[in-house]
């Protein structure tokens, strides 16, 4: 069954496309009309927005039609490149080279071995539990106390944030929902499109009359009127996608809101990271849109919530 298309899959792909089609149609005259010389740092900004969602598009949908493994193997993928990025910012000392050899060589593989095998048992709390008392050991074998709280906690947040928290997007392939068999992947697509949409839609409400800030030493971008707007439409949005998931469109509402305002939430939590350290982005792999924590800021704190309120109402697992 890893390889059957579920009905509904085909048309939301579709969608999708069709509405890159239009945006890329929109930045083209865009920038033909005022920025022919690429001067408009708005315009250039949104075209390199574009290609971006672009080349994710296409890996998500190539993810998802490849079923869980696809899908699997893509966020294992994406846990590894972000974990990469957040240890780029930790304050590692060499007494810490085991526990991140162990983070990136066992644990993180191991997690996502167990979400594909369905394991909900394990992984629920492999790294909450497990990984959170073995890697202060393993660093304090080492006998280097130096910032020994700092180094181990923030080695700890990036597991959590970069591999528990991401993890969780798979791991909606396990639940058994009863008279949605088969289809758990349109689950994800859901999420995804929820949390990109209102990021989206926060940008842009607040391009058009976004006026008061609000945390301006946080993200200075982040404006009162986009992220009404953009946390509303979500809604919206997620309402009309009812038909490709086991919710009414009521309940469809409710967690598009739902993973929208933990989207925002989680984006500002990073953006304090961030700043803490001094940086604009946490990489520059995706043109236009950082690295792959920035695009992932705002499913980190969305997917386990989304995860475990499906689980408990709507799953037998």
């Amino acid at each position: 069954m890893d390889n059957v298309i579920p009905a509904g899959l085909a048309s939301l792909l579709l969608g999708v496309v069709s509405l890159l089609v239009l945006a890329s149609a929109i930045g083209y005259v865009l920038q033909r009309r005022y920025s022919p010389e690429g001067d408009n740092e708005v315009i250039e900004n949104l075209n390199q927005r574009i290609r971006s969602w672009w080349i994710m598009a296409v890996l998500l949908g190539l993810a998802l039609l490849g079923g869980k493994t696809g899908v699997v193997l893509l966020f294992a993928f994406a846990s590894f490149s972000a974990l990469r990025e957040f240890i780029g910012l930790v304050q590692a000392r060499r007494a810490d080279h085991w526990a991140l050899a162990l983070v990136f060589f066992v644990v993180l593989p191991l997690q996502y071995v167990l979400i594909w095998q369905q394991y909900y048992g394990m992984y629920s709390i492999l790294i909450p539990v497990y990984a959170f008392l073995l890697l202060p050991v393993v660093a304090a074998l080492r006998g280097d106390s130096q910032g020994f709280l700092a180094r181990v906690s923030e080695v700890q947040w990036a597991l959590m944030i970069c591999v528990f928290c991401v993890s969780h997007v798979p791991a909606l392939l396990s639940l058994d929902i009863p008279g949605f068999e088969g289809r758990n992947v349109l689950l994800i697509a859901f999420l995804i499109v929820v949390v990109q949409l209102s990021d989206v839609l926060q940008y842009v409400w607040g391009k058009l009359i976004g006026r008061r800030k609000i945390a301006p030493n946080l993200s200075p971008s982040k404006t009162l009127e986009g992220f009404i707007g953009g946390v509303a439409s979500a809604t919206l949005i997620g309402a009309g996608l009812a038909w490709m998931t086991p919710f009414s469109s009521l309940e469809a509402a409710l967690l598009a809101l739902m993973i929208a305002l933990l989207g925002f939430v989680g984006g500002l939590v990073m953006s304090a990271i961030k700043r803490d350290r001094g940086i604009k982005d946490w990489g520059h792999l995706i043109e236009g849109h950082g690295g792959f924590i920035d695009r992932l800021d705002s499913v980190v704190f969305s997917a386990p919530i989304f995860f475990h309120v499906v689980r408990y109402f709507w799953s037998i697992s």
